[in-house]
């Protein structure tokens, strides 16, 4: 009975935060493109590493943005890159697009040295950042820097979605993605904590100045853009925003294998300790306990049938409880479709959970050709 009390508690106080998500989620407008000719100068900056066969179609959208050419750059930073990565950029050779090789040492963290070094050569006073398999959709920078001038932002966190076919491992990310994002946003909007994807960022440069950049953070493998953010929310609280706009969504690649995308999860799960907004390592802390719950609930029923009941209550419960939240994201997105599955993978969405929890704060990982702490 003590378990049971406990179940009921944890899904009780977990659709409260749901709740509050949900809540938060919906009082964000859609910001709508408007003309505007207050244009700022745009840096837009890739650190690209071993991206030969993906960044070409990354630069291709960047041509076909509505907004001028002449009011953006494009620096793409190669992250010790050993394919032709280099080589496929260079055959662009457009006027408002850069590659650097910066003189830094390679280790598991030189992602955030890249972005710096081309920060240091960036002519913008905006500074955007996105991933070499990311494809921004043609208003993209015309929303990003309307946004940025109405809300006079020093940080903004924008929009991100998988493209998935029809394999389980695909569908199954782009579910669990669309989630993370819709949380992104409803934490960004209350001011509750720091949430972001650095496929789709961008901020003031003067704003990365005044923390001194990745100073702090720069031994961490990740957290280029969570850490970054943090800093800067730190000094302007009010500042900070995150961009509802489906002309700002960047849609991003999924991994291929389930072994890449375990150490995706790894590593960004790597990070949780390192947070210095305690906020988000307790929210954290309470939906992997709740997830934990499940295996508890398991393991008890071997030993008392009953407990079977229990644990085809708490996966209704929790799909109850969040499917007003993930399908208010779906829509948005425009991906009402996956919803279908949502109930299907609660399963194996709490294992990966709790495995991908613990395994995150021990051993090492291995990413795009890196070991890494």
């Amino acid at each position: 009975m003590m378990m049971l009390w406990i179940s009921v508690v944890l899904l009780l106080l977990y659709g409260c935060l749901l709740f509050f998500y949900r809540k938060s989620w919906q009082s964000l407008s859609n910001f709508e493109v408007t003309e505007n000719v207050n244009r700022s100068f745009i840096s837009v900056i890739i650190s690209a590493r071993n991206e030969e066969k993906k960044i070409g179609n990354l630069i291709d959208s960047l041509k076909a943005q509505s907004y001028p050419q002449n009011s953006f750059e494009i620096i793409v930073a190669d992250d010790f890159s050993t394919d032709n990565t280099a080589a496929v950029v260079n055959n662009f050779n457009l006027p408002n697009l850069c590659l650097i090789q910066p003189n830094i040492q390679a280790n598991a963290s030189s992602k955030k040295k890249s972005i710096e070094a081309a920060i240091k050569i960036a002519k913008g006073e905006l500074i955007v950042t996105t991933d070499a398999d990311c494809i921004p959709p043609v208003n993209w920078l015309q929303t990003i820097n309307n946004f940025y001038i109405e809300k006079k932002a020093a940080f903004i966190a924008a929009p991100v979605k998988f493209s998935y076919n029809k394999t389980v491992l695909q569908i199954f990310q782009a579910i669990d993605f669309l989630t993370l994002q819709g949380i992104t946003a409803a934490s960004v909007a209350a001011n509750f904590h720091t949430m972001c994807n650095g496929a789709n960022l961008a901020y003031k440069r003067q704003a990365f100045s005044d923390v001194n950049g990745f100073d702090g953070i720069d031994k961490v493998a990740s957290g280029d853009d969570m850490l970054l953010m943090y800093k800067i929310w730190k000094r302007n609280p009010g500042k900070v925003f995150y961009l509802k706009s489906k002309e700002a969504i960047v849609t991003t690649q999924p991994m291929l294998s389930w072994k890449d995308f375990f150490m995706q999860r790894r590593r960004w799960a790597s990070k949780t300790f390192i947070y210095d907004d305690k906020k988000i390592i307790v929210v954290l802390a309470f939906v992997y306990l709740l997830n934990c719950l499940f295996f508890v609930l398991i393991a008890v029923s071997f030993f008392n049938s009953l407990y079977w009941l229990y644990v085809i209550g708490f996966l209704l419960l929790k799909t109850f409880v969040e499917w007003p939240f993930v399908s208010a994201v779906a829509k948005f997105y425009e991906e009402q479709k996956l919803m279908k599955y949502f109930f299907f993978f609660q399963p194996l969405h709490i294992f990966y959970t709790v495995v991908v929890g613990a395994f995150s704060q021990f051993g090492k990982y291995e990413w795009k050709g890196r070991r890494t702490k």
